[in-house]
C-alpha cells in the first residue's frame, strides 16, 4: 500500500531537476499510476522545468489519467506561446484524451493556431469529442491491447492494405488516417507494422511522430530500419526524431541500442534527452525489474 507521504516523496523527485532525467522519468509514470490530486500537482508544478522533453510527457500522463482535475493546467499550457511546440501540442491531446465537452470551444479555438503541430492536434481532439458525443461506438473494430487513450478510434476492420491506402492518403482528414494508424496498429503483424512505417514519409509532422509512438507501442523488430531513418535525418521535425528514438528504446533489441548510443549526444536537445531516456527503456526492457514506474520501489530501496 501507499500513503501520501509515499506520493510526496515521489513528486519532490520529479521536480527537481538536480535527479538525473531518466529518474525523473520513472518518478513521473508512477505518479501517474498512483494517480489522484496529489498526483496531478506534482506532474503540474513541473511545468516550470526547462526540459521540452519531461514537460511533454507531463501532459501525456495528465492525459491518460484521465481525471478532470488536470484541465486546469493543461489549459494553462496550450495558451502558453511561450511553451515549445510539442508541448502545447501534448497539453492539448490530453484535453481530448481527458474527454470532458467543457473544453470543446478552447480546442475549436486553437484549432486555428499558428504553430501547425498545435492546430492539428487541437483539430483531432475536436473531432474526437464530437464522435464520442455521437455515441462513439462502431462494430467491427478491433479492440487496442495496450490500454493506451488515443486520440482517435481505431478504423472498422479491413484488409492491411486498404488501411494502408486511408493511412496515406493525404486528401483525407488527419482524424480518418489517424483511425487507419490505430487499426494497423491493433493488427500488430509485420504488414502491418510495414504499412505503419510508410507513414513517415507523410508531409505532416504531427502525423509521422505519432507513426514513431505506435511503432514504439507494438514493439516489433520489423520497424527498427524506418524508426532508424527517420531518427538519422538531421532535418527531420526534433518531434519526429524525439518519438522515434523513444520507439526503438522500446524496441530494445541489440541493433537499437548501437543507434540509440549515437545519437545520444545530438545537438537538438530533446533528441539527445530521448535517446538517453529511451536508452533506459531498452535496458528495462532486458532486464528482469518488475516494472519501468518504480519510483515507489526506489525510495524502499532508500530507506
Amino acid at each position: 500500500m501507499f500513503d501520501g507521504k509515499d506520493v510526496t516523496a515521489v513528486g519532490q523527485i520529479l521536480v527537481n531537476s538536480k535527479h538525473d532525467l531518466t529518474t525523473r522519468f520513472r518518478a513521473l509514470f508512477t505518479l501517474r499510476n498512483l494517480g489522484g490530486p496529489e498526483a496531478i500537482n506534482w506532474i503540474s508544478r513541473t511545468f516550470e522545468d526547462e526540459s521540452a522533453l519531461l514537460k511533454h510527457e507531463l501532459a501525456y500522463c495528465l492525459g491518460q489519467m484521465q481525471d478532470e482535475r488536470a484541465i486546469p493546467v493543461l489549459e494553462t499550457v496550450l495558451k502558453d506561446t511561450s511553451q515549445e511546440p510539442m508541448v502545447r501540442h501534448e497539453a492539448g491531446e490530453a484535453l481530448g484524451a481527458i474527454g470532458n465537452l467543457k473544453v470543446l470551444d478552447l480546442l475549436k479555438q486553437y484549432s486555428e493556431d499558428p504553430v501547425i503541430e498545435v492546430a492539428e492536434t487541437c483539430q483531432l481532439a475536436v473531432r474526437l469529442l464530437e464522435w464520442q458525443q455521437g455515441g462513439g461506438r462502431e462494430e467491427g473494430a478491433d479492440g487496442n491491447p495496450y490500454s493506451s487513450v488515443d486520440p482517435a478510434p481505431p478504423a472498422p476492420r479491413k484488409s492491411v492494405p486498404e488501411l494502408r491506402v486511408q493511412l496515406l492518403d493525404e486528401s483525407l482528414s488527419l482524424f480518418e488516417r489517424y483511425r487507419a494508424m490505430f487499426a494497423l496498429r491493433n493488427l500488430g503483424t509485420e504488414e502491418a507494422v510495414l504499412a505503419l512505417g510508410d507513414g513517415l514519409q507523410c508531409s505532416s509532422a504531427l502525423f509521422r511522430h505519432e507513426i514513431g509512438y505506435v511503432l514504439g507501442q507494438i514493439q516489433h523488430e520489423a520497424s527498427i530500419p524506418q524508426l532508424q531513418a527517420a531518427l538519422e535525418k538531421e532535418d527531420e521535425s526534433a518531434m519526429v526524431r524525439h518519438e522515434c528514438a523513444e520507439a526503438l528504446g522500446s524496441i530494445g533489441k541489440d541493433a537499437c541500442l548501437e543507434i540509440l548510443q549515437r545519437y545520444r549526444e545530438d545537438q537538438e536537445r530533446v533528441v539527445k534527452e530521448s535517446c538517453v531516456v529511451a536508452l533506459d527503456m531498452l535496458e528495462y526492457e532486458n532486464s528482469s525489474q518488475f516494472q519501468y514506474a518504480d519510483g515507489l520501489l526506489r525510495l524502499q530501496g532508500e530507506t
